[in-house]
């Protein structure tokens, strides 16, 4: 809301000598933020007001130029060429005179051009600095003042306008009426309410015929109807100035007129072309398939939820937004209808989001309006038009009004101070109360508190000790901090994520974190079959996006995404993970709906909360390129499925668990190279090689890597014993058994482990080799056995002892044989 003070000085008697910055102090006391201050460029030297006595029009140029006369208060006339054509003889302009310098810097002289000298300018808004229309030439009007009067003031070029941010519950400072109040109680000055006016008592017939078929979004719809309008009469200057401040262009009289009331008393009106109208006016909701054409021009389709102004022909208007093309107020308009009317504001702010559809009457409407304002409303914007339009009202006033008398609030008179913590005194709560327009009634410290009719966002006690605590001062509320009990520290679930994270930002993998949404793209581009749990989703009512309206349920879309990214911007060998919440949609409950009047029982909350997918936090990795970089030590070593494996030891090992790896074929990864990991028999996650159809998907490198692990799934980790270090000597053996390709080398060591016994300290692969030496279909495994005893020197004959029977056990389940 755009505030000039002259404007708002008409309303409150601002103590002299106060500045800007002293009411932007006030009104930030006052909970209203001031977003800016605009002053006009300023302009030095003589600007007078001018009036036309001659206009010769010059020929034999390539375009249109005049040679003007013009008053200014001096003998004699001056002679000014101007190539505007949107004046005439007797109209009055704003001249420069030579000497004046207008804003930017444009410096005016009297010179020679199209062979007449020109001893001043003539001004557009735009070359004043106080608005963007340069079309023709600023005609003022009648202002009253002789020509040769300083124009600063006329224009209200020392005029500052304080743009304010005006929260959604307090609607009523979105007009003048509603800011004199305020500021004339932040400043406890008097102020005059432009809208406590009575309205004439008109006579005769009702100008229309008016039915509201919804009272329950309309209570009140007054009309009255005006004739004799001159369609050729201007806004008066000082209309067309104060819009230009608050930012609403000027367009013609009548609708000039609606806007300047609009701003004055907060109530938005529209006028219809009275000759356009078709029979009686209907106020309804829309009919399922109508459509109405509004004053953008745009064809829209109707809602059932939008409520209409209709007559016989159909829509006229969406209530309370915009009106309709059809019966737009036109260059010939010389009848008209004012409407002015309270709309429930919920439904046109419903109505104002479904069709995209913003205007500053629906601003108003949705935070809520005076409804006691409809007829004063129209009674100055009559008598607006009467003034300078020259037109009359015709007949009665049709005023259909089905309020409710609004119910007292009971409010203790001690309540504001427990809450705030200051001592406000009875006295003090009642005279806030009454400050702000509330009727105060009671005895004692029990007060019945009706608000004021433009008060619509006072519906509870607390919105009245809000209003007390504001008019007191934020500032008086003392700042005491409240006492923090001491933490418990970090919980051991808490502890061992930010472990696994540091593992893996220490294991050369970048965290980068994913919006946790989904679409059905992404879980297509991983290839998972229609029947895989991950494809059922938790759909989120209202999507940030309708591509990924879902929840994730598996991190792969989002760090694969975030993997592709960096390759398209120039990295090759990138390694990054996540971990987070993932929320499975498989496992769900019908959530019941609460209503709001009352607190949720406790069976009620038990159902939501039981309805709440589970969220399990899982780890997951992904990398390509380079796992080695190149240099002069050697050329490098890509990434492949075993660091994706290991990413998942890192994270298991950091969890204090041992994973167990084989064979498995599971989605996005390719068959042949998927590891499942296992937590004894649990399967915790899988790792390997991504299907080559998912990296032409997904726009990867052939071979990139995946691996994602269930952390929530891992158990407890024991309680971390040191490990007993012997004193004695160990023994240490190696062996390469060839076995089949088919058996998986995690069932291999398995066996080995429980062949050697409890004198094998440590088992280690460390070479792996298919090749002409080994048969085909076979692969080597060699391991290295390290044996020790905890309590005396082993012999070479036990530990060869435990060596035989480790390779006799493997050699009788997996027909394994010694390499030679």
């Amino acid at each position: 809301m755009r505030v000039p003070i002259g404007w708002l000085a008409e309303y409150v008697d601002l103590p002299a000598g106060t500045s800007v910055e002293d009411l932007d102090t006030a009104f930030v006391r006052l909970g209203l933020e001031v977003e800016e201050v605009h002053r006009t460029p300023e302009t030095t030297g003589p600007l007078v007001l001018g009036r036309v006595l001659e206009i010769e029009e010059l020929t034999g140029f390539k375009k249109p130029i005049r040679y003007c006369q013009v008053e200014v208060g001096e003998e004699a006339p001056r002679g000014i060429v101007c190539g505007a054509r949107n004046f005439a003889v007797d109209d009055l302009v704003v001249v420069a005179l030579p000497g004046a310098v207008l804003p930017g810097g444009f410096e005016i002289a009297a010179r020679t051009t199209y062979d007449h000298v020109s001893d001043g300018m003539i001004c557009s808004v735009r070359e004043l600095g106080i608005g963007e229309d340069h079309a023709g030439i600023l005609v003022l009007g009648d202002v009253g003042l002789p020509p040769g009067t300083p124009a600063a003031g006329v224009l209200g070029l020392d005029d500052v306008v304080i743009e304010l941010n005006v929260t959604p519950d307090r609607g009523y400072c979105l007009a003048m009426r509603g800011i004199a109040r305020e500021i004339g109680t932040g400043l406890a000055v008097d102020w005059r309410d432009p809208g406590s006016v009575t309205p004439p008592a008109w006579s005769g017939e009702a100008a229309w015929q008016v039915q509201v078929a919804d009272p329950s979004r309309c209570d009140r719809f007054s009309m009255i109807a005006m004739e004799g309008l001159d369609p050729t009469a201007p806004s008066p200057w000082w209309m067309r100035r104060r819009l230009t401040q608050s930012g609403i262009r000027s367009i013609s009289l009548p609708v000039d007129v609606t806007n300047y009331v609009m701003l004055e008393l907060g109530q938005p009106m529209h006028a219809f072309d009275r000759d356009a109208v078709r029979g009686p006016i209907v106020v309804r909701p829309a009919a399922p398939g109508e459509r109405v054409t509004t004053l953008d021009g745009a064809d829209r389709a109707l809602d059932p939820d939008d409520l209409l102004i209709s007559d016989d022909s159909g829509p006229i208007g969406l209530a309370g937004v915009m009106g309709g093309a059809t019966t737009e107020i036109g260059d010939g308009t010389t009848s008209v209808l004012l409407e002015a009317a309270h709309w429930e504001p919920t439904g046109i702010a419903r109505t104002v989001r479904r069709h995209k559809l913003p205007s500053e009457a629906a601003k108003r409407f949705e935070r809520g309006t005076d409804p006691e304002m409809t007829m004063v409303a129209l009674a100055r914007a009559a008598a607006l038009l009467a003034e300078h339009g020259g037109a009359r009202v015709v007949g009665s006033p049709v005023d259909p009004d089905t309020r409710d008398p609004r119910p007292a609030i009971p409010l203790h008179a001690g309540r504001p101070a427990r809450i705030a913590g200051v001592a406000y005194p009875p006295s003090q709560v009642v005279e806030a109360l009454s400050a702000v327009g509330a009727s105060v009634d009671g005895d004692g410290d029990l007060l019945q508190v009706t608000p004021p009719s433009w008060r619509p966002d006072l519906t509870d006690p607390a919105d009245l000790v809000e209003e007390v605590v504001r008019l007191a001062g934020y500032d008086d509320i003392p700042s005491v901090l409240p006492n923090v009990p001491p933490g418990r520290g970090l919980t051991d679930r808490q502890r061992s994520r930010r472990s696994i994270g540091r593992a893996l930002a220490e294991a050369g993998y970048v965290e980068a974190p994913a919006y946790p949404f989904v679409g059905t793209a992404a879980l297509d581009a991983l290839g998972l079959p229609d029947n895989d749990v991950r494809r059922q989703v938790v759909v989120v009512r209202n999507p940030l996006s309708e591509e990924e309206p879902g929840l994730r349920t598996t991190l792969l879309p989002g760090l694969l995404a975030t993997l592709a990214r960096n390759l398209s911007r120039g990295q090759r060998d990138v390694a990054v993970f996540e971990h987070g919440a993932v929320f499975p949609g498989d496992r769900r409950t019908p959530a019941p709906i609460p209503g709001v009047d009352t607190r949720p029982d406790d069976e009620t909350l038990a159902a939501l909360l039981d309805a709440v997918p589970a969220q399990p936090w899982h780890v997951a990795v992904a990398l390509t390129g380079n796992r080695e970089p190149r240099g002069w030590w050697g050329p490098g070593r890509p990434a492949d499925w075993a660091d994706a494996v290991e990413a998942a030891r890192v994270v298991a090992a950091t969890a204090g668990v041992e994973l167990t790896v084989r064979a498995a074929d599971r989605a996005p990864w390719h068959p042949g190279r998927c590891a499942e990991l296992l937590v004894g028999e649990q399967v915790v996650g899988y790792a390997g090689e991504l299907h080559p159809r998912v990296c032409a998907a997904l726009e990867l490198p052939a071979r990139s890597c995946a691996m994602e692990l269930d952390v929530d799934a891992l158990p407890a980790a024991p309680i971390p014993v040191g490990p007993p270090v012997s004193s004695f000597p160990p023994v240490h053996m190696d062996a390469a058994l060839v076995v089949h390709q088919r058996h998986a080398e995690a069932d291999v060591r398995k066996y080995l482990i429980e062949g050697a016994g409890e004198l094998l300290e440590s088992l280690r692969l460390f070479d792996v080799y298919a090749g002409a030496q080994v048969l085909e279909g076979h692969r080597s495994l060699a391991y290295s056995f390290t044996f020790r005893a905890s309590d005396r020197t082993l012999t070479g004959d036990e530990a060869k002892e435990a060596f035989d029977r480790a390779i006799a056990i493997v050699g009788e389940f997996f027909d394994a044989a010694l390499r030679g």
